[in-house]
């Protein structure tokens, strides 16, 4: 399967999001991957119900909705509603993730579960045949922007290696400091999903970018 392309809004212009969802539409993009942060679980607030909701009116390719929250479990059937189609959790704020997956598969959404840049992908193998798709953090969660952590390399190929092993149809996602130069190592070592913000926002003609980053080869 070609590798998917999942630009974060989390970089776009929030003052003109309509805009940069629209362009988002007209581009190479897969999904929309949407950071929705609470302020305890990772230092920042970002996105609720309401601009969830607001992106999906606008948008026509699906909403890839990463929740770094404490008790994601409490608002899974909300930001179902609110246009998510895929729902990532992550596996420190999760004392009962099979419980949780079960309720996000319950809602009719794919099952994401995140991984900390700390966190071994040894603990998913309890569930990895329940999982949909597992986003490993190559930054610490909280903010866009930040310098890529080259161990992630090493976390593709053990998480690539368990999935193989127990026949899971599971996607790995990429999620921090993507950029045309890591891009295709990360693909050799097993990714299918490139999540890219600020290199993509950022850049001169983001169009292009995201073009760019679907047309690599490894």
């Amino acid at each position: 399967m070609p590798h998917l392309i999942a630009p974060s809004v989390l970089a776009a212009n929030f003052g003109q999001m309509d805009h940069d969802v629209e362009m988002l539409n007209q581009s190479a993009t897969d999904w929309i991957h949407v950071d929705v942060m609470d302020g305890r679980f990772v230092p920042n607030i970002s996105f609720g119900f309401p601009v969830v909701h607001a992106i999906q009116k606008v948008a026509q390719k699906p909403l890839d909705v990463h929740l770094m929250i404490e008790q994601p479990e409490r608002y899974i059937e909300q930001f179902r509603e609110a246009g998510a189609e895929n729902i990532t959790v992550h596996y420190e704020a999760c004392p009962h993730l099979h419980r949780t997956l079960q309720q996000i598969k319950a809602a009719g959404a794919k099952t994401g579960v995140a991984l900390n840049p700390h966190t071994p992908v040894a603990l998913l193998a309890d569930v990895i045949q329940d999982i949909d798709l597992v986003c490993l953090m190559s930054v610490n969660p909280g903010f866009g922007g930040q310098k890529f952590i080259p161990h992630t390399y090493q976390k593709i190929k053990e998480l690539k290696s368990m999935i193989q092993e127990r026949e899971s149809r599971c996607l790995i996602e990429i999620d921090g400091g993507v950029n045309l130069e890591n891009a295709p190592l990360l693909l050799s070592a097993g990714a299918d999903v490139l999540v890219a913000g600020s290199f993509v926002f950022n850049s001169k003609d983001p169009v292009q970018t995201i073009q760019d980053l679907k047309q690599l080869s490894f």
